[in-house]
């Protein structure tokens, strides 16, 4: 216990980056760990390329977007904190947490894991998933294995579907109503210390 706690008090603010992200003492230590074996050049923060070195990013066919998601836009670097509240979108609901009154939505919220999805998809940020900006990400993800001309009619039927003000786009909230039925804490959580 010792170690945890001396480890714990060389990461700044770690109480209130616990209370935010719902990690326990141990998920910290873990992250911090991978955090610095991440910035190999010790700098104190991360840039798109050490990211590199998680081969399941590298073996993911949206993994540059994901590892965007970990940049603010104009930003090129991401530190400690940061990292760990990107990673906290992953983390599995905690049911059994108590919710205080007045404070903010987890971070691992069925919202806040949709807005991060939905973002993934809207890659210029107007607020709405175009056809083009589908039709990218079918490509990453299913590559060769259908025509281009299935890709096509899969993003015009997912459209044409989930678009509820015809306005040939899919805006975050007919993102969240068409995901109504899927359980997005299931498909978006990471098992931390299994």
């Amino acid at each position: 216990m010792g170690s945890t706690n001396s480890t714990l008090l060389k990461i700044p603010n770690v109480e209130v980056l616990m209370q935010e992200t719902g990690f326990s003492p141990a998920h910290i230590i873990r992250l911090h760990d991978r955090f610095k074996a991440l910035d190999k050049e010790g700098r104190g923060h991360l840039c798109p390329q050490d990211f590199g070195a998680i081969k399941e990013l590298a073996m993911n066919p949206i993994g540059d977007r994901i590892i965007g998601a970990f940049f603010s836009p104009g930003k090129e670097t991401v530190d400690f904190d940061t990292f760990v509240k990107i990673l906290a979108h992953f983390r599995p609901v905690d049911k059994d947490r108590p919710k205080e009154l007045n404070s903010p939505e987890p971070i691992n919220s069925r919202s806040n894991k949709l807005r991060f999805a939905f973002q993934l998809y809207d890659q210029d940020k107007d607020g709405k998933i175009s056809r083009d900006e589908l039709l990218q990400v079918l490509r990453a993800m299913l590559g060769m294995q259908v025509t281009e001309e299935q890709l096509e009619s899969v993003a015009d039927r997912t459209i044409q579907e989930a678009d509820l003000d015809r306005d040939d786009a899919i805006s975050f909230e007919e993102f969240r109503k068409s995901l109504e039925k899927i359980n997005i804490d299931n498909l978006m959580s990471i098992r931390f210390l299994r």
